[in-house]
Formats: structure tokens, sequence, C-alpha cells
């Protein structure tokens, strides 16, 4: 996703907030590389037979989880374009808010609170949660080591999400509550 669609990561909270200092450039050179990859090094030296059925069953269920992860991202990129532009066919559910930025000047803003982002405010890590437990998956469960990436994105991704709303809740103060109460789930709907 990152190749083909790079300048929606423009907009990311990597980007725009966390910005590109020793955290991020020391998780793309080491991390990434290590840890992203560690159910293939896994594998090679514990390989496994999933049989062609399972195999494809894993294969299209990531497909689809990095395709709705995808979709997520450019249903929020086409909102901040065009804030009429339809989300799954209906006119888009959006809050109007407005901030005060640190010179002092107002700005106004609009809040999608429909279509992926209708489910919960931060929906799309279901996806990416989800398609590094495909990437997983072929492992079977006979180690933990394999999952060790699994685990570690989820837990990087809820406290995202718990900064994101911090960031937001501090940025648009009543217009986030509004929010919150449209769209009260962080992460998964109805548990989160």
């Amino acid at each position: 996703k990152f190749f083909w669609w790079e300048t929606g990561y423009f907009c990311s909270m990597d980007i725009q907030h966390d910005r590109a200092g020793y955290y991020i450039c020391w998780g793309c050179l080491c991390w990434v590389p290590s840890v992203y990859t560690s159910q293939t090094l896994y594998l090679v030296e514990h390989p496994v037979q999933l049989g062609r059925p399972l195999a494809l069953v894993i294969f299209l269920a990531g497909t689809l989880m990095i395709y709705i992860n995808y979709d997520s991202d450019r249903q929020r990129q086409d909102f901040r374009r065009n804030t009429k532009a339809k989300i799954w066919g209906k006119p888009p559910v959006k809050i109007d808010a407005q901030y005060t930025t640190v010179d002092g000047k107002t700005r106004h803003s609009a809040l999608l609170a429909s279509g992926w982002w209708g489910v919960s405010r931060h929906f799309h890590y279901v996806p990416e949660i989800l398609a590094a437990f495909c990437w997983s998956l072929p492992a079977l469960f006979h180690n933990f080591l394999p999952y060790f990436y699994v685990v570690f994105l989820t837990l990087l991704l809820i406290d995202r999400a718990n900064r994101d709303d911090a960031r937001c809740a501090s940025k648009y103060l009543k217009y986030w509550d509004k929010y919150c109460s449209k769209v009260p789930y962080k992460i998964i709907p109805g548990i989160y």
C-alpha cells in the first residue's frame, strides 16, 4: 500500500506530528526491517506446509485487510479534498469544527463521521492489525515469535490512537466531544 499510494502517507500522524526524528528514522531503518519480517525468518527455520486451500484463505483475508485499510485512508483523503463527496453512496456525516492555531488564528475543519470513519475513530487500525495477523498465520501456533509483530503493532496502534485522541481533544475542544458522541469507539466497534 505504501509504495502504491505513497502520497497518502504525507497526511499520516507519522509525518504530520511525529516528524522525521530519531524515532521515525531508527524505526524505518532498524526496527521495521527486522521485526516486520520476523515471521518469514521464523518460517525459514521452521517450515510449515499449509496446503493450498488454507494458504489461499490466508492470502485472500490479508489482501482484503490491505484493501480495507487503503479504502479507509482513501475515504479520509477524498473527504479532505471535498467535504461534500459521497461516502458509500451517501452524503457524508460530518462535524464542522473550528480551532485556534498557536498564533491565535481561528481555522475551520470538518470531521468525518461516516463510512469507515463512522465505524470507529481509528477503524483503519483494525484491518492493519488483522493484515499483520495474516502475515503471521502461516507459522500456525507453534511458537509466539511469529506473533511478536502483531502484538507490538497492536500496542503501538493503541498508543497512537490514544495520542491522536488527546491531540484532537485539545485542538477541537467541544467539537471533538461532539464527534466522540457520534463515533464513540476508538478502534474496535462495540468494544474499545
